[in-house]
């Protein structure tokens, strides 16, 4: 493997890495946000997204060296008359065509599904402190609206019933309201986490199907060193 393409596969090998890093419930998502808010991460976010499309258009330069090899050595003249050497050179570089197609595609792949994890998790991040601060002004409304309650009781004035009576119309509103708003964030949160399920499903199946490739490759390998015995 020459020396661009063993970069890519170390590319291809760090980002499966980084996906199950993201995916498995090691750290919370507020951790991450936290490292994606670092003092570090805060001075390359704003050439992020030039360093993305850079790395994007990489590898989708080596996905169409790959795509132009494997074109290359499929084209074989019928009319002439190969040795069994020649054959097996050629087969042996349409494979390395064909691997290099399947790093570049899952590595261009992987980076997108990196990029969409990440802000999964930073949406992620910012409903849960969302649902924690609703949860917490809910849990306060609650407390003063027994307080109220507490303290109509003792009123013995039929004015002052009829302010404190209003008070505890705006507080029951002021607690439905905020009841609705904790449960529409809870349902994004449920959505989210069902989104993080559905991604990482697919970088599991992408792990199993580049490990299937990788045997086959290791396969094929060994069946080339035994003809060539």
């Amino acid at each position: 493997m020459s020396l661009q393409w063993t970069l890519v596969a170390a590319f291809l090998y760090i980002e499966i890495a980084v996906v199950l890093l993201l995916v498995l419930p090691i750290i919370s998502a507020s951790r991450w946000q936290k490292f994606f808010k670092s003092k570090f991460l805060k001075r390359l976010s704003n050439q992020a997204s030039i360093y993305f499309l850079i790395l994007i258009g990489i590898l989708v330069l080596f996905l169409l060296d790959a795509i132009r090899e494997i074109r290359k050595y499929s084209m074989i003249d019928e009319h002439k008359e190969h040795h069994l050497d020649a054959e097996m050179q050629g087969n042996m570089r349409l494979f390395r065509a064909e691997r290099n197609f399947y790093i570049s595609g899952f590595a261009l792949f992987l980076c997108l599904v990196i990029q969409r994890l990440v802000i999964l998790i930073s949406t992620q991040a910012t409903l849960l402190a969302q649902n924690e601060a609703a949860i917490r002004q809910a849990q306060s409304a609650t407390t003063t609206a027994k307080q109220l309650l507490s303290q109509k009781t003792e009123s013995t004035q039929n004015d002052l019933n009829e302010v404190h009576n209003e008070e505890i119309t705006e507080w029951k509103n002021q607690i439905k309201d905020l009841q609705t708003k904790n449960k529409e964030l809870e349902d994004q949160l449920i959505k989210e986490k069902k989104d993080k399920e559905a991604i990482k499903s697919q970088a599991e199946s992408l792990a199993k199907e580049y490990d299937r490739l990788n045997d086959e490759y290791n396969n094929l390998q060994s069946n080339g060193d035994k003809k060539s015995d």
